[in-house]
């Protein structure tokens, strides 16, 4: 059951604004992998030096006066774009870039040639060539519980896997600030629930933690459907409850 009350704005509103800086490096390492940071973005509007007046549900109405639309930051996304077959071996590639990328490697990749194992190859549709990997998605705590992570994860995903044979995650918990997850039960209910959400989008268990996603998956062309309508339902709800 929603529950619009709980959400600090009305989802509708949210925007995705993916970009990618190229910093024009001549190198291997640059030809072989592309960071592409995603930010979460909530449309807000602003009165003057203040925000807009509000109803006690956080809603602002359609036909008040206002100054000025800001996008606020309420969560952000990082993927890779791996390109195997440009550049340097994507396996020593991805394991100078940081400890969770090399622990997709190890999983996924051949360290003699850069390229996908033949046991994860025997997995995979034969579509394009490089790798996506999502590397952490986090929203701010008030809009976490309603399913958004993975709306918005589908969506970047979507926009993303272009050229892409396959996708890859590794399912845990990212933001470590919270001291309920101190009690080793709840830390391992809250990554079990993230890896049924990124499961929602058609992510299977591989090894390891490390989950794959073919492009091709009618899993995810149904669930970015059925996400899109949630995020309907959502605002509808959120809007509904706050008139």
């Amino acid at each position: 059951m929603i529950e619009p009350s709980s959400l600090p704005g009305d989802p509708s509103e949210l925007r995705l604004r993916i970009s990618y800086d190229d910093e024009l490096w001549d190198t291997p390492q640059a030809d072989t992998l592309e960071r592409w940071n995603v930010a979460v973005l909530h449309r807000q509007h602003t009165h003057g030096t203040g925000p807009e007046p509000v109803r006690p549900s956080g809603y602002v109405a359609p036909d008040s006066p206002s100054g000025t639309v800001e996008d606020v930051a309420v969560g952000s996304m990082t993927f890779y774009r791996v390109h195997l077959d440009r550049g340097r071996n994507a396996f020593w590639a991805m394991e100078e870039e940081s400890q969770e990328l090399y622990e997709t490697a190890q999983v996924l990749l051949d360290p003699e040639t850069g390229f996908f194992t033949q046991e994860a190859s025997e997995r995979l549709d034969y579509v394009g060539s490089a790798l996506l990997v999502m590397d952490r998605v986090t929203l701010d705590p008030p809009w976490r519980g309603h399913g958004l992570a993975a709306v918005l994860a589908s969506e970047a995903i979507t926009r993303l896997m272009a050229g892409c044979r396959a996708i890859a995650c590794s399912p845990g918990i990212t933001d470590l600030s919270s001291q309920r997850l101190t009690d080793r039960s709840e830390w391992d209910r809250v990554n079990a629930r993230i890896a049924q959400g990124w499961e929602r989008l058609g992510f299977r268990p591989y090894r390891d933690n490390v989950y794959l996603l073919s492009p091709t998956s009618q899993d995810l062309e149904e669930q970015c459907g059925a996400l899109r309508r949630h995020l309907a339902d959502l605002g509808a709800s959120w809007r509904t409850g706050a008139s």
